[in-house]
C-alpha cells in the first residue's frame, strides 16, 4: 500500500497545470485530495475529471491572497476527511514582462502577493493542522527554476520564486522535528497557462489608468514565451514526477535535467566570490571564525 493512501491533500491553484496534475497523481496514490482555485468553472473540470478517475475530491474557489479563505478551506477539508496530511502550495502568476520601468508598483504587488504571500498564508493555516495529528506530513512549494537564477525582464517573478526556495529550505530544517517533508518543485517550462495569468488578476491589482500600449519588445517576448510553452514538458508528467521525488525524500525537485548547466554556473560564479573574499586583506580576522548556526 502506498505511504500516501487514505491520507488527505490540500492543493491550491488546482484546477488545472501542474496541480490538477500533482491531484491526479496523488489521488491514484489513494489521496483524499481537496482543491482551491480561484477560476470556478475550471474547478467544476476538475472536479469531474478527479470523480471519473475515482478520486475522492472536495472542492472551493478561494483566492490564496486572502487568509481568512484558507482558514474556510481547512475548516471543510477537516469536516470531510478529518485530517490534513500534505499541502501543495502550487497558485501562482507569471505577471508581465518587462524592464524596471515596465513593472509598476501594481504588477509587483499582485505577483508578490499570490506567489509568496499565498505561499505563507497557506503554509501558516495547514501546517499546524498536519501537526497537530502527530502523524506527520508533507509541505510542497511550487516555484521554478526561476528560484535558481534570474530571469531578465521578470524581476517580479523571479523575486518571488527566490523567496518560496528560501522559504522552503528554512522550513525543511524547522519541521523535520515534526517528521513533515519539506520539498519544493522548481519546474522549467511545462505546457501550462502561466503565461495566461492576467485572466485572473484580481480586480485590487489592476490599475485605474489607461492600458499601457505594449511595446514591440513585449511583443516579441510573448511571443517567444508562448512558443517555449507550446513545446515545454507535458505537465502529466510533472505530477507523477512529484510523487517519485516525495517518495524519495528530495528537497529540491527538478524536472528539468538539462537546466543543470545552469545552476551549475551560478554555484561556480558564488564559489568564485567566495575565494576572492578569502583572498582580501580586509577580511583576513573573519575568515578562521567559527560559523553561526540557528539549526
Amino acid at each position: 500500500m502506498s505511504e500516501f493512501a487514505g491520507k488527505t491533500i490540500v492543493i491550491s491553484g488546482g484546477a488545472e497545470g501542474i496541480g490538477l496534475s500533482i491531484a491526479m497523481a496523488m489521488g491514484k496514490q489513494g489521496m483524499n485530495v481537496v482543491l482551491g482555485d480561484i477560476d470556478s468553472e475550471q474547478l467544476k473540470l476538475a472536479e469531474a475529471e478527479l470523480q471519473q478517475a475515482g478520486v475522492e475530491v472536495l472542492t472551493a474557489q478561494m483566492d490564496v491572497t486572502k487568509l481568512e479563505q484558507w482558514q474556510a478551506l481547512a475548516d471543510q477539508a477537516i469536516e470531510r476527511f478529518g485530517k490534513i496530511h500534505m499541502l501543495v502550495n502550487n497558485a501562482g502568476v507569471g505577471g508581465g514582462t518587462g524592464s524596471i520601468e515596465q513593472t509598476d508598483n501594481n504588477e509587483w504587488r499582485w505577483v508578490m502577493d499570490v506567489n509568496l504571500m499565498g505561499v505563507i498564508n497557506g503554509t501558516q493555516v495547514m501546517v499546524p493542522h498536519i501537526k497537530q495529528h502527530g502523524e506527520g506530513g508533507w509541505l510542497l512549494n511550487v516555484a521554478s527554476m526561476a528560484g535558481m537564477g534570474g530571469v531578465p525582464y521578470g524581476g517580479a517573478y523571479t523575486a518571488s520564486k527566490v523567496a518560496v526556495v528560501g522559504m522552503s529550505e528554512s522550513w525543511y530544517a524547522e519541521l523535520q522535528q515534526h517528521n513533515i517533508q519539506v520539498s519544493v518543485l522548481c519546474p522549467a517550462f511545462v505546457k501550462t497557462r502561466i503565461n495566461l495569468s492576467m485572466r485572473n488578476k484580481q480586480s485590487d491589482y489592476k490599475t485605474g489608468k489607461a492600458k499601457k500600449e505594449i511595446t514591440p519588445q513585449q511583443a516579441a517576448m510573448a511571443a517567444h514565451m508562448q512558443k517555449i510553452i507550446d513545446n515545454g514538458l507535458p505537465v502529466e508528467i510533472v505530477g507523477e514526477r512529484v510523487v517519485e521525488a516525495l517518495k524519495a525524500k528530495e528537497l529540491y525537485i527538478f524536472t528539468h535535467p538539462n537546466y543543470r548547466p545552469t545552476t551549475q554556473a551560478r554555484a561556480k560564479a558564488i564559489d568564485a566570490a567566495f575565494e576572492r573574499a578569502a583572498a582580501s586583506p580586509l577580511l583576513a580576522d573573519v575568515a578562521d571564525q567559527e560559523i553561526i548556526s540557528f539549526g
